[in-house]
């Protein structure tokens, strides 16, 4: 009941009702605390090969040293060459610096991930650094749907935001990357004078959202965003909704790791997310 979002209060109550006694908040507290030495061991397992990285955080509120915070909740899920997902990892950490998600890659590299070719994120400041720090040469697909809010709020007045919507999605609507590149082009010189911010901008952004055109054209819809980590993202809120504030990080991590290996054991047991053999034969022809 826990691990489906029901209050320790609740709990209570139900185990009352159905079995005669009660079983305070604090035994569920307890209870549960046994349950991280296997979190734990789930977070740290061995990775081995993973080709596309889809990274994302985000927060829930935590008392930490007497004061209410929201903490980061840094998450990472993968797709391995049998085309399915899995949940890489989770962590929790003050904020979303460099420092705190230099640390999350390294420990991913650290426990054998291996292989990668793709990493799919939004621009988080501090992501793009340690990004650039632990993978330095890997592509870098930033996610299209997070870009295309950013672009509305270049916009010169409200009544341009929706026209400025529609052109960001056909640009990521193209079917070939050079389509894209010119429909760019025409925005850029189209709105030069009516919008000339959203013109800098877009010229200045863009291509990092192009990435998903250099690989295989089924996979582009399901790379493009990271929208599939904030799925895992909305069912981690769902759960915790009632909680609403957590007495401490360690409490937060394990409602999280409960929900996220829930959803990692439902990835792996279904049929693959991906074709992965247009890919995979890809760079086989590369290393002969």
């Amino acid at each position: 009941m826990y691990l489906e979002g029901v209050s320790t209060r609740k709990v209570q109550d139900i185990t009352e009702k159905l079995c005669g006694y009660e079983v305070s908040s604090t035994q569920v507290s307890r209870i549960t605390q046994e349950l991280d030495e296997q979190f734990e061991a789930f977070r740290n397992r061995p990775i081995g090969e993973i080709c596309y990285l889809i990274v994302d955080a985000l927060y829930l509120k935590v008392r930490h040293n007497g004061a209410v915070i929201d903490m980061a909740i840094l998450l990472a899920y993968g797709v391995n060459p049998e085309g399915k997902k899995e949940i890489l990892g989770a962590s929790t950490s003050l904020s979303e610096a460099e420092v705190h998600w230099r640390e999350f890659l390294q420990g991913l590299s650290s426990r054998g991930m291996r292989g990668l070719r793709l990493i799919i994120s939004d621009n988080h400041s501090g992501l793009r650094k340690a990004r650039m720090a632990v993978f330095p040469s890997l592509p870098w697909q930033r996610c299209q749907f997070h870009l295309c809010q950013n672009a509305q709020s270049y916009a010169p007045k409200k009544s341009m935001r929706a026209e400025i919507a529609e052109v960001m999605r056909e640009i990521f609507q193209s079917p070939t990357l050079e389509m894209a590149i010119e429909m760019k082009r025409k925005a850029i010189e189209k709105y030069e004078k009516r919008a000339p911010e959203f013109s800098r901008w877009l010229e200045e952004n863009i291509d990092e959202s192009l990435t998903v055109y250099h690989f295989p054209k089924d996979h582009w819809k399901k790379l493009r965003t990271s929208n599939g980590i904030e799925r895992v993202n909305r069912e981690i809120k769902r759960r915790t909704r009632v909680a609403v504030l957590f007495p401490n990080k360690e409490s937060a991590l394990r409602l999280v790791t409960g929900v996220i290996v829930e959803i990692h054991e439902e990835w792996i047991t279904n049929r693959p997310y991906l074709d992965m053999s247009s890919l995979l034969s890809k760079y086989e022809k590369k290393d002969e």
